[in-house]
């Protein structure tokens, strides 16, 4: 009886490890290889960056809407297969358009389903790993792996295939993501989770806990940070396919690229969540805000594609040493009860506002000033959240006080 009881808790999380991995694969087709499709139909650097940027405004209402339909109706596994038909559908029509106007209301469309799906993943996978006593980063790190295969098979499938064949290939994932839904196992909330969704007056705590977190000093300014350096990390991420063709980079190299950066991650990802809570967040996140400085002035100052590849395995201790802190300092200043409500504008913060700005903006300076202009610009928001992040912790070492209890080592 132990042993089958065993064998259903490994298949239960292998089926989402499987959708993890899959899933990420649209995830490197939207962020890399899009802005290729639409320069093939012939689209200019500031309307590619104005299409990136639907995105993360989209992605701020369907996040906010999906969660609460998930909520309302108490599963996350149908919802994602919901979102998925939908990406589905509009990945179809989205096939067959070459008009700016039509493909940027389809791409809305697609937005609307696809941004949701990432952090109705998460919730899937750490209520999974909570429930089998495992750490959450065992299942999220095939996220990790699932970028890193698709980034580099992906392309050498459209150098074989052409530029063309985006849409064509995310269809082929989408189909395979949605089939592995049907394996998983719904997570539900459970009557002690929707009764502490309310505080004693009856007023719902996404309510409350929005106002009371947003009020607090220390998180307003560790937010203004993430926005700063999300600003330049977006210029990045919208604008290096394009930065990488400038160089004559074929498909599969833009693939290389992204596997360089996705595999690097995986073992910070591994030392933090042993190691991290021996260090101090805010040094650590001015650090790789650092990191990210330097790594654009490196982009700045690249000419050759293998120099890009080589570049991106800073994305380690930039983005994996800033994103695990991160998560972390809000477990610190945010109380648990109002830890979901963080967690959501943390992402809104991250992806959302940050991208919306960084694709119209960036697209405008990489058309008007180049690409060396473009990393100088995103180099120096960087640097503004160094500073920023810094000056906090000086701050807080020496006369900071705040509401929310903290570690006498920030």
């Amino acid at each position: 009886m132990t042993s089958g009881r065993t064998g259903g808790q490994y298949s239960d999380q292998n089926w989402l490890r499987s959708f993890m991995f899959t899933l990420y694969g649209t995830s490197v087709l939207v962020v890399s290889y899009f802005p290729l499709f639409y320069t093939y139909l012939g689209f200019s650097s500031p309307q590619i960056g104005l299409l990136y940027s639907i995105g993360p405004l989209i992605s701020i209402l369907s996040n906010l809407f999906w969660s609460a339909v998930s909520d309302r109706l108490g599963t996350v596994k149908k919802i994602m297969a919901i979102l998925l038909a939908g990406q589905l559908l509009t990945a179809l029509m989205l096939a067959r358009a070459t008009d700016f106007g039509a493909v940027m209301l389809i791409l809305s469309l697609f937005y609307f389903f696809y941004y949701p799906l990432f952090p109705l993943a998460d919730t899937m996978a750490i209520k999974i790993a909570q429930r089998h006593g495992r750490n959450f980063i065992t299942i999220r790190v095939f996220g990790s792996l699932g970028y890193s295969f698709f980034a580099l098979t992906i392309g050498y499938v459209l150098r074989a295939l052409g530029s063309s064949s985006s849409i064509a290939v995310c269809i082929v994932i989408v189909v395979i993501a949605l089939v592995i839904t049907f394996g998983l196992k719904d997570v539900k909330r459970t009557e002690e989770g929707r009764a502490a969704a309310t505080d004693p007056a009856g007023v719902p705590l996404r309510e409350a806990g929005l106002k009371q977190i947003l009020l607090q000093k220390e998180v307003l300014w560790f937010f203004s940070s993430v926005f700063v350096l999300a600003i330049g990390y977006r210029m990045n991420e919208a604008f290096l396919t394009l930065s990488l063709k400038a160089m004559n980079a074929g498909d599969e190299i833009i693939g290389w690229s992204l596997l360089a950066s996705a595999l690097s991650e995986i073992p910070i990802f591994f030392i933090l969540s042993k190691y991290g809570d021996k260090f101090k967040e805010l040094p650590l996140l001015a650090f790789a805000s650092l990191m990210f400085a330097a790594r654009f002035l490196f982009m700045s100052l690249a000419r050759e594609p293998g120099t890009v590849i080589a570049i991106q395995a800073m994305h380690s201790i930039s983005f994996g040493i800033y994103y695990v802190t991160a998560v972390r300092y809000i477990t610190r200043i945010v109380p648990d009860h109002l830890r979901a409500t963080g967690m959501a504008i943390f992402t809104v913060v991250w992806s959302s506002a940050a991208g919306l700005l960084s694709g119209t903006f960036g697209g405008l300076i990489y058309e008007n000033a180049g690409r060396t202009v473009f990393y100088v610009v995103a180099m120096g928001f960087s640097l503004l959240a160094f500073a920023g992040f810094l000056s906090k912790h000086l701050m807080d070492t020496g006369f900071g006080t705040g509401r929310y209890p903290r570690r006498k080592s920030n």
